[in-house]
């Protein structure tokens, strides 16, 4: 991290959701709200379809720089604004896109700022990643 430069891509990465990680990810954190698995359920309280959970999509979008920062250790704070849905189909599932570059050098801290999008929207806003810079 020594010689990162405003801009730079540290990471990039898509991951694909299924209804099955949407089924895994509902088990691992207890959120059994039928919108994130039941499509009549989503209909009727006016979804455009099965969601992927917010957090779900937070915590993959943040994974995206833990292989360059070598430690989640350093990560000081993160923080998300839910701007879009993550309509995961029932085929298709859906494929999250995730690109961290350098927002900000503060001395001992980097700004990494994610850009997450699924099929050409961005879904997360002023998603920003605060980590301790490498000594």
């Amino acid at each position: 991290m020594t010689s990162l430069e405003i801009g730079t891509v540290v990471a990039e990465r898509t991951v694909h959701l299924t209804r099955a990680s949407l089924v895994r990810y509902a088990g691992a954190s207890g959120d059994f709200n039928p919108i994130h698995y039941n499509d009549a359920v989503a209909e009727r309280v006016g979804l455009p379809g099965v969601l992927a959970h917010g957090m779900l999509t937070m915590g993959l979008a943040v994974e995206t720089i833990v292989e360059w920062l070598g430690d989640s250790g350093r990560i000081l704070e993160y923080g998300v604004r839910f701007t879009r849905p993550v309509v995961v189909d029932t085929e298709t599932g859906a494929d999250v896109t995730v690109v961290a570059k350098v927002g900000a050098l503060d001395g001992d801290a980097v700004r990494i700022d994610l850009t997450v999008s699924h099929d050409g929207t961005t879904v997360l806003g002023k998603a920003q990643v605060r980590v301790r810079a490498a000594f």
